[in-house]
């Protein structure tokens, strides 16, 4: 196709082949492949001149848009390669819009526009299903337990607080950021994200309410933090679940600090092992976003 072009902007094989830093007879065989491969005649060629045929005039801007794809072509491959272009498939659970996830995206966008950034809200189980078939590039998961053939990154860790309709004794005493005892919270209905969906956080919550000296009555099991929330300030009974939930400014539900000294809630950033530095997937686009994660994660602390 440069070949072509070249003879027919210059119209004379010994300019053409100059500009291409080539000799005349390969110039020659080039075109006369070219128009094999066509199937038809692009120049007309005597002594004293070089001429386009008709099929030739027509196939110009053809061959010039074609040519212009396969640079396209080239440069998209080396984007990718690069981490610049393609796509990155990114889980996360809701919470980590509250817990730094814009902050982290806002950055790598801007640093890698033509990359598709894909987010997938789903559980931390669910994450952990995609994350072994492949289906996610990396993901933000509630948990405190590794699984193996999984490299972290540590995100947050958190403590739990409890979570009170606004209508609630507790919530409506002087200070309502008095620290609640575990064991006032015996008598009320419970609300907190399912075992399928977070199983690590739901069996941590019933034994530290054992450990308070009561069994709960779990009423009101649901997929999304977000959903325990909504339904508390909704009066429907109490909950504990992680700080970072303060922000979503849902009205009618109040937080407060737990007497008790429970262990930390933690999500961390997971992918499968050496997958930043293999050739499967775009592994230099996840390379720079674990980059972005663990600056914002030293950042925030």
């Amino acid at each position: 196709m440069r070949c072509f072009l070249a003879l027919a902007e210059e119209l004379h094989y010994g300019r053409a082949a100059q500009r291409l830093s080539m000799s005349q007879p390969p110039l020659s065989v080039a075109i006369q492949q070219l128009e094999a491969s066509v199937g038809a005649r692009l120049f007309l060629r005597s002594s004293k001149s070089v001429q386009l045929t008709a099929a030739g005039q027509a196939f110009v801007p053809e061959a010039r848009m074609l040519l212009l794809q396969a640079r396209e072509a080239m440069q998209l491959a080396r984007d990718v390669e690069q981490g610049q272009a393609g796509s990155l498939r990114i889980g996360f659970v809701g919470a980590m819009l509250y817990r730094g996830l814009p902050q982290m995206l806002r950055p790598f966008q801007a640093a890698h526009p033509r990359l598709r950034v894909e987010l997938h809200e789903l559980s931390s189980a669910e994450q952990l299903v995609e994350l072994s078939r492949d289906r996610l590039d990396a993901g933000f998961v509630h948990t405190a337990l590794v699984p193996v053939g999984l490299s972290h990154i540590l995100v947050a860790s958190q403590p739990l607080v409890a979570c009170l309709p606004h209508s609630h004794t507790l919530a409506q005493r002087s200070d309502s950021r008095a620290p609640v005892d575990l064991a006032e919270l015996g008598q009320e209905p419970l609300a907190l994200v399912s075992r399928e969906v977070s199983p690590d956080y739901h069996d941590r919550i019933l034994w530290l309410c054992a450990q308070a000296g009561w069994l709960p009555e779990v009423r009101h099991e649901l997929r999304h933090w977000l959903s325990v929330v909504s339904l508390v300030s909704q009066g429907m009974g109490v909950a504990l679940v992680p700080e970072a939930l303060q922000r979503s400014g849902l009205a009618g539900a109040v937080f407060a600090p737990l007497a008790q000294t429970t262990p930390p809630y933690e999500t961390r950033c997971l992918w499968r092992e050496g997958r930043e530095r293999s050739d499967s997937g775009n592994h230099a686009a996840l390379s720079a976003f674990l980059q972005v994660v663990r600056a914002q994660v030293e950042v925030t602390g």
